[in-house]
């Protein structure tokens, strides 16, 4: 494996694994202030963090490169409100995305067409996460902070199960 797309891959594996961390902590907040539908997504949406980590770890290994699991920064552990939230895990997301981006970038001028080939699929899981999470703000708005009781309820009908947009 050319040992820049390695990096840039093992940095990647640092990226999604903070990436769980972060929607785990921002679960716990929600489920803290009484929002078990907003926990809910959130907890799901960690999960397939941790589910695009392996995938980054795996891929690494099996083109001969040698993954790298990092320790991970404390996540933030509070919130000043439900919003600022959601516009917390939007701009995360647009962070991930341009992350991808680069790696994508660096595989065409390395001419790596393998990893190109794998970095697809998180391309199209993008389009999709950024999209959901900005339906979700969009919600938001139209209900409110008077009507968060009734958003935390409908809020898990709003994710598409992990993948969907990439198969």
């Amino acid at each position: 494996m050319n040992k820049r797309i390695e990096d840039l891959c093992n940095r990647q594996v640092e990226r999604e694994g903070y990436s769980s961390n972060l929607y785990l902590a921002m679960a716990v907040w929600a489920e803290n202030k009484g929002y078990p539908g907003i926990a809910s997504w959130l907890y799901a949406q960690a999960e397939e963090e941790r589910v695009h980590f392996l995938k980054f770890i795996k891929y690494i290994n099996e083109r001969g490169g040698c993954a790298v699991i990092p320790a991970f920064k404390q996540p933030p552990v509070e919130y000043k409100n439900v919003q600022k939230l959601f516009d917390d895990v939007l701009k995360h997301e647009r962070f991930i995305t341009a992350s991808i981006n680069e790696i994508v970038e660096a595989t065409i001028e390395e001419k790596d067409f393998n990893t190109n080939n794998f970095l697809q699929w998180f391309l199209t899981e993008q389009v999709e996460e950024e999209a959901s999470v900005r339906t979700i703000i969009d919600k938001l708005k139209l209900v409110g902070t008077e009507s968060l009781y009734i958003f935390d309820r409908d809020v898990i009908t709003l994710r598409q199960p992990a993948g969907k947009a990439a198969e």
